[in-house]
């Protein structure tokens, strides 16, 4: 039996309803990666200005200290945060937030994190370009 113009609207119209849906779910799926970049990001400037900051330091201690999961908690039980910022973000090997570490290289200069300024006035190093916009 042939299928009639209705049955072939229908069809076409399921078909652009799942492309949709596909669509949606990329998008979806980028902004959440976008948003766990952005926090890694700002996890890896506030490591760097708590090193170089007392003031830093004690809100960072306040914050792991403070964190209202216990789950949350113990993802930070023995760690110690001025290990972790050394400084060199560039050699934590810390792939970005969609898992490509890429291959920068090494002796390029650190660019500046927008925003953060260390109490000398200059620019904080900044992430790998691999982690940068």
């Amino acid at each position: 039996m042939a299928e009639t113009e209705l049955e072939r609207a229908e069809k076409r119209f399921a078909q652009a309803r799942a492309r949709l849906q596909a669509l949606r779910n990329r998008e979806a799926t980028k902004q959440r990666k976008l948003d766990t970049r952005r926090k890694v990001i700002l996890g890896g400037a506030l490591v760097d200005l708590a090193a170089r900051d007392d003031s830093a330091a004690a809100m960072l201690d306040r914050l792991i200290r403070n964190l209202a999961r216990e789950q949350d908690r113990s993802a930070f039980a023995g760690w110690d945060w001025r290990e972790a910022g050394s400084g060199d973000a560039g050699t934590t090997g810390a792939a970005g937030a969609d898992g490509d570490a890429g291959a920068e290289d090494a002796s390029a200069p650190a660019q500046p994190v927008a925003g953060i300024v260390s109490p000398a006035g200059s620019a904080s190093p900044a992430l790998p370009a691999s982690t940068r916009s």
